[in-house]
């Protein structure tokens, strides 16, 4: 599933083109790429065709676009799921991937295209969502000074990389749970953008096991690991996310290269580049944990 760095990859793409365009037309090819759409709401359709896009913006997994005139009410709110993929085309574009909604969209210097929503396994979705204000006040996400935020990403934390982020409630957060470290950087109530592979690979870099319980981190350990936290996330969009297959691209269709800089996550059985041994898979959940048993050891207590 892509990540916060692959997000936002798609993010910074659309950007430039969609901030302050109109949608003209929009073509909906799968009627469950709309799962997440209220009828509630009114017809998807009927409810961007003429509007205008504000901007992009992202927190954490989550995509959306405030809608214009009144950008205070009703945003679009894209999430790529496993395999979805906005893609910026030229009008006429034949589309190779399996073409789930189109909008067409008349951007006033950069003129007519698409944007393509490609999803081939049919977990990502649009949606037209109210807007709602954050609870602190402070710019809901990565793009736009607006405070507010669709009601369908309320209940999403903030992202590590989110200047509004509070290091010392995430700290006080962990400290409370009762729960293993790698659970709590997948909560995306608790922080948000984090996935199996940075989860892995920032662990992996402060030494940390899966398995530990939040509560045994001091204030130092923890301090080290939201840093790696960050440092990976931020090496990953330097080089434009993590792709393993064509189905994580940007708005170009490019894939990203980080995969050649992963330290953990897809090497089992490999050697641990600090240590020497062997990068050992576990099941986790309903996914895996790559790790070194040497460098990540976990307290007999835990073991």
């Amino acid at each position: 599933m892509p990540e916060l760095p692959e997000v936002e990859v798609v993010r910074a793409g659309l950007a430039p083109a969609v901030a302050g365009a109109l949608i003209t037309a929009v073509e909906v090819f799968e009627p469950r790429s709309l799962k997440r759409h209220s009828p509630l709401a009114g017809p998807f359709v009927e409810l961007l065709e003429g509007r205008r896009i504000a901007a992009a913006v992202r927190r954490g997994k989550f995509l959306w676009f405030p809608l214009g005139p009144d950008t205070h009410a009703q945003a679009l709110v894209t999430h790529l799921g496993m395999s979805g993929q906005v893609l910026l085309r030229s009008p006429g574009t034949v589309e190779d991937g399996l073409l789930r909604i189109r909008l067409q969209i008349e951007h006033p210097e950069q003129g007519e295209f698409w944007v393509n929503f490609v999803d081939q396994r049919i977990f990502g979705s649009m949606a037209v969502d109210s807007l709602v204000p954050t609870s602190d006040g402070r710019a809901a996400g990565l793009g736009s000074e607006l405070a507010m935020l669709p009601s369908q990403v309320a209940h999403i934390s903030r992202d590590p990389l989110d200047p509004a982020f509070s290091d010392e409630a995430f700290f006080a957060s962990l400290s409370r749970k009762n729960t293993g470290i790698k659970r709590a950087l997948l909560d995306q109530t608790l922080i948000s953008g984090i996935g199996n592979i940075y989860a892995d690979e920032a662990l992996w870099a402060a030494r940390v096991h899966y398995l530990e319980p939040t509560r045994t981190l001091d204030a130092s350990r923890a301090s080290l690991l939201l840093a790696e936290v960050r440092l990976v996330l931020e090496r990953a969009l330097a080089e434009g996310g993590t792709s393993f297959d064509a189905q994580y691209v940007n708005v170009n269709g490019a894939s990203g290269y980080f995969s050649h800089s992963l330290n953990a996550y897809g090497r089992q059985g490999k050697p641990c580049p600090r240590c020497g041994n062997d990068i050992v898979r576990e099941k986790f959940m309903n996914r895996s944990s790559h790790f070194c048993a040497v460098c990540q050891t976990l307290g007999p207590s835990f073991a």
